[in-house]
């Protein structure tokens, strides 16, 4: 090791081997060799003062609990507080029982944290110092034979950490197959051990995507035996315990033709006196997923469900998402429904709740409908044209004027699509057409749950609000500095709202700098969350907003369901402002890592579709720039590149985080966010998602060359010093 091991990795090496930990012990383990071992020396005799390790050498582990420790996460209490186990015990009877606190109290069964304990009243408390990388989760990698047994080289996206493997715990595995396995003992000279438990065979296999990806971000894939026995012990409510009969009103789902789950149905009618009468409902998961249950808890961890091309990684066992909580066609399902009436104009002037009983007229999806309204109806769109679809398209006229006035942010971004083979194998990948149809769903969808939002503001019941927050004044300067060299400049003194934007955006659509112009708007915001307190929703301009409308997939939505029981009287649990307050930070965490991975999947995916086209060139803009490179999105698949900043010339380029440009010393020449390029594709990694490019042609988005600041004139010490430097955009 050219290195001093960290603080972290000694602790967990002295408490995986404390008959071995002298100071020769250790310095062999890590490679530590020559002066370095000197500055080994000394970093033990800081620990020993820090309370790390014990005070004399060997630092062997003591019985009971020390000061500081390894700690991993076992779940939480009733009260919602993190629990915790040593991860190495060496007292007399079980382990006690330890209580997080402070930071790192957010984290999760199976992560491992270094924290200082102290005693506290009947138990001991624990303090984090530093969270580690969990060890519990699985390895996923490529093993690789060697001459004392094997290696495993991670798949995950920058991570250099092997493993490894001893001959008798390879498991059969091959040379070059993906493999999964678990820790197996103590590091050999700074090297983890592992042990392979499952061959899963070619790593560029279509099949392998996914579970590379969920493996990489630890989302958790595999139910327990006890949440299974709870889902299957299940049944469908009827109207036995006080559901209002709604099966009479003709309610129908529409959703994307390839749609795992059917969680929300419409249906709307004239009001009396003008206006239109509004139905929501929604699948009443609240009814089968309780608090204190091993089904609850399994809902929370997963936070939301995870999908990708080839399969769903669902938050909800498949006795729930796929049945007793999908609106199928024909079928009696419990729900909860909202109706609300909207004048002429499309604004809600009344609304009420109703806990029901169901039953789904028909499962259509998008296209049909679509193409009903347009003339062409088929044989299960027909039926329905007069009595439903075009009552509904009556009432989505009005909810367009009411949104018209309010002025949400107009960013309407294609959305990409991957088309996969039975075997997994990507077919073709476009982008999703959004027709009407898809905009009218998702116009019921918000306005209900704006709807609920309020109702449950005025009446004070604890629930999750979905958050999204003004653009901060940094991402705000940065959209300025591109607006006014596209030609749209935005005052300073001008206060940004999503009506500002959209004029921009809508002066600039269908010329050269519309996409450049979007790109920036959206890189401008900031990210939703989900938080107790109502902070409104800049991008939707909506004072209140929750997520109501998809319980089987996210644990928001069951949150603010269960706040509805309350508020409507139909039942009631217990609200703890703290454990609330964590299970949204932490759900808001699940929902990052779930985007995280399906974006990593839908990378592989395309990094494996364009293997076969090294060589090739293709057309682009600038999505992202970095200090070291340019990230550019290919047209014609929507993948994103990387152009490394070492192939872009000799002169040196200076970034700036600020503007989000890259500036050649030399030249003055510009790159930044939305500006045409055409590249060369170098390189195309399926195992990682990686493509490489390399820049033929810049423009700045007009079909131009890159702008310049200015010519460089040369000192004669040989530096450059700019000749009357030009202010961006003018």
């Amino acid at each position: 090791m050219t290195r001093l091991p960290l603080k972290s990795e000694l602790v967990e090496w002295i408490g995986d081997n404390p008959d071995l930990a002298t100071l020769r012990d250790i310095a062999k383990a890590f490679g530590v060799k020559g002066g370095l071992r000197r500055d080994l020396k000394s970093l033990l005799r800081e620990m020993e003062d820090e309370g790390l390790i014990p005070a004399s050498e060997p630092y062997r582990g003591k019985p009971g609990l020390p000061p500081v420790t390894l700690i991993v996460a076992t779940g939480v209490d009733e009260d919602g507080t993190l629990l915790a186990r040593p991860a190495n015990w060496r007292g007399d009877g079980d382990a006690p029982v330890i209580r997080v606190t402070g930071k790192g109290a957010n984290a999760g069964p199976g992560d491992r944290m270094l924290a200082r304990l102290s005693e506290r009243g009947d138990g001991v408390e624990a303090s984090v110092i530093k969270r580690l990388e969990p060890e519990s989760r699985a390895i996923l990698g490529i093993y690789r034979h060697t001459r004392e047994g094997g290696r495993i080289e991670p798949v995950a996206k920058g991570s250099d950490r092997a493993w490894r493997v001893a001959a008798k715990d390879r498991g059969g595995a091959e040379d070059g197959e993906l493999v999964e396995a678990v820790p197996a003992g103590p590091k050999r000279q700074g090297i983890p051990t592992a042990r392979v438990t499952n061959r899963l065979g070619d790593p560029g296999a279509a099949k392998a995507v996914s579970l590379i990806a969920i493996n990489e971000h630890g989302i958790p894939n595999a139910f327990s035996d006890e949440v299974l026995d709870e889902a299957a012990a299940l049944d469908a409510p009827g109207l036995e315990d006080g559901r209002e009969d709604l099966r009479h009103l003709p309610l129908i789902t529409i959703d994307p033709s390839d749609a795992r789950d059917h969680d929300d149905a419409v249906f709307a009618e004239p009001a009396e006196g003008g206006g239109h009468v509004i139905w929501v409902a929604i699948a009443d998961v609240a009814h089968f997923v309780r608090p204190g249950t091993a089904l609850d808890d399994a809902a929370r961890d997963r936070g939301n469900s995870t999908y990708f091309a080839d399969r769903v990684v669902p938050m909800l066992p498949d006795r729930l998402s796929g049945d007793l909580c999908s609106l199928h066609e024909g079928v009696d399902r419990a729900c909860i429904a909202l109706r609300m009436v909207i004048d002429a104009e499309g604004e809600r002037i009344a609304h009420s709740f109703h806990r029901g009983l169901m039953r789904s007229r028909a499962s259509l999806h998008y296209d049909e409908v679509q193409d009903a309204i347009d003339g062409a109806p088929n044989d299960r769109t027909a039926p329905h044209l007069d009595t439903v679809l075009r009552p509904i398209w009556s009432a989505w006229e009005a909810l367009k004027r009411a949104k018209a006035r309010r002025t949400p942010l107009a960013l309407d971004l294609p959305e990409r699509e991957i088309r996969l083979s039975d075997e997994g194998v990507v077919l073709a990948v476009g982008f999703k057409e959004r027709r009407d149809a898809h905009r009218l769903i998702e116009d019921y969808m918000v306005t209900a749950n704006a709807q609920v939002a309020e109702a449950l503001l005025a009446a004070r019941r604890p629930h999750v609000t979905r958050a999204h927050e003004e653009p901060d004044l940094k991402k705000l300067e940065a959209l300025r500095e591109v607006a006014a060299a596209a030609g749209f400049p935005l005052a300073k003194g001008q206060r940004i709202t999503p009506e500002r934007l959209n004029r921009m955006l809508a002066e600039a659509e269908n010329g050269p700098h519309s996409e450049q112009l979007s790109l920036a708007v959206l890189r401008s915001m900031q990210q939703a969350y989900y938080v107790p307190e109502n902070f409104g929703h800049f991008g939707l301009d909506l004072r209140a907003y929750v997520h109501f409308t998809s319980p089987i997939r996210r644990y928001a939505d069951l949150i603010v369901h269960r706040a509805v029981y309350a508020h409507q009287g139909w039942g009631d649990w217990p609200v703890d402002p703290e454990r609330l307050a964590k299970t949204a930070e932490h759900i808001s965490r699940t929902e990052r890592r779930s985007m995280e991975a399906e974006r990593d999947t839908a990378d592989r995916y395309l990094a494996a579709f364009l293997s076969d086209r090294i060589g090739a060139t293709f057309a682009g803009r600038i999505s992202g720039v970095q200090k070291f490179g340019l990230f550019v999105r290919l047209d014609e698949t929507g993948a994103d590149g990387l152009i490394p900043i070492r192939t872009l010339g000799d002169e040196y380029h200076r970034f700036d985080a600020e503007t989000q440009t890259l500036e050649g010393a030399d030249t003055g020449t510009i790159f930044e966010i939305g500006q045409r390029v055409e590249v060369r594709l170098v390189e195309a990694s399926p195992l990682t998602g990686g493509l490489i490019l390399e820049l033929l042609e810049a423009g700045d988005g007009t079909g131009r060359k890159p702008r310049r600041r200015g010519p460089v004139r040369r000192r004669p010490d040989g530096k450059g010093k700019r000749a009357k430097p030009r202010r961006r955009g003018r």
